[in-house]
Parts: structure tokens; sequence; C-alpha cells
């Protein structure tokens, strides 16, 4: 394992114009409606949340990327690209799951070629260990909940504002590895005690 890299945890998820129902409240006797125009358009995000393997004080990152459609081989790869002007030039330790555009041919290839990338992959039928999973369910549960847009961009909006509300709150991706059960070394975050 490297030493002195960010332990990334990258996950894909889709959205689309079909709104995620969720409870809310209303007026006694007055049923809120759901109006929406049944669109099947998809979007696909990728998001990416990296902790340092040593140096918890460099706080969490949060990479995020949103394209129409789905993600294949090559539409991973440029998110990859991405990170890697991101974390610019610092080692890199990428946790993900099995899926097959993950472990293909090409990506295999294609990591070989990259000095600043080690590729790890999350036991099956683990999405519990992947602290992405809960920046999802965050974003599903506020932002997108109930939102009945009439154009993708709409979703995409929505979404870029959940992640900025995640980004501006220090403790959140913290929180979300935390409800992994996993721990990065050194174990105290600096938004926990010492003696939690």
């Amino acid at each position: 394992m490297t030493t002195r890299a960010w332990i990334v945890f990258l996950d894909e998820s889709g959205v689309s114009l079909l709104p995620q129902i969720r409870r809310t409240y209303s007026h006694r006797g007055q049923t809120p409606l759901l109006r929406h125009r049944l669109n099947w358009k998809r979007a696909s995000m990728a998001g990416a949340l990296g902790y340092h393997s040593t140096d918890p004080d460099r706080g969490a990152r949060l990479c995020f990327h949103l394209k129409p459609g789905s993600y294949d081989t090559a539409g991973l790869i440029e998110v990859l690209e991405q990170m890697k002007v991101f974390y610019r030039g610092e080692r890199v330790v990428l946790v993900w799951d099995g899926l097959s555009a993950h472990w293909s041919r090409a990506m295999r290839a294609w990591a070989a070629e990259q000095d600043w990338l080690t590729l790890e992959r999350l036991p099956a039928y683990a999405p519990e260990l992947n602290p992405v999973e809960l920046l999802w369910s965050s974003l599903k549960k506020r932002e997108l909940a109930n939102l009945a847009g009439n154009h993708l961009a709409d979703v995409a909006d929505a979404t870029e504002q959940g992640i900025h509300r995640i980004n501006t709150n220090p403790r959140l991706p913290w929180s979300f590895l935390a409800h992994t059960g996993l721990t990065i070394h050194p174990p105290h975050p600096p938004n926990l005690r010492k003696d939690q």
C-alpha cells in the first residue's frame, strides 16, 4: 500500500427527470402533488471523496463529474484524467467497486501507465464500505428530493447546489467515512475529539 497518498473512494450514480419521491409536510387535507412529464432522460454523476493517508488536517477533498447518459470505460478515464489535474501529481490510491468498466482491459492498460495512481477494489456486494454512497444518499434526500425538473439542467443545478453544500461543510465528508466503519490513519480527523 502506498504511503503519503490520498485514499480516494469513487462511485457513480444516475439521476433522471423522474423525481426522487420523499415524504414531505403539507397543510392538513392538502396532499402535495408532484407534476412531471414522465421523461426518462438520464444523466450520470461520478463522485470521488479523498482523504489524506497521513495528514487529516489537509481535509477531505470532493471531486464531482456529471454527464448525460451513462459512464463507460472511456468516460471514466476522462474522469480520472480530471482527477489527475485536481490532485496535481500527488499519489492517489483509488478505491472503487467491481463494475466492469472499472476493471476492463482498457482501464487496466491506462492505469498501468499512470505513476500517480494505484487501483484497489472494494469487496463484492459491499456498498456500505464506500462513503460516496452516503454522498449520493445526502443529495437524493435533500436537493433532489421531490424535484420535478423540466430539463436535465434543472437536475444538474440542484445536484451542484448539493455538492456545494457538502464541500462547504468540512465535517460532512468525514461523517460519510465514519459511517462506513473505515478509518484513515492517523485516526483523529479534525472534526472529532481524541476522546471520542
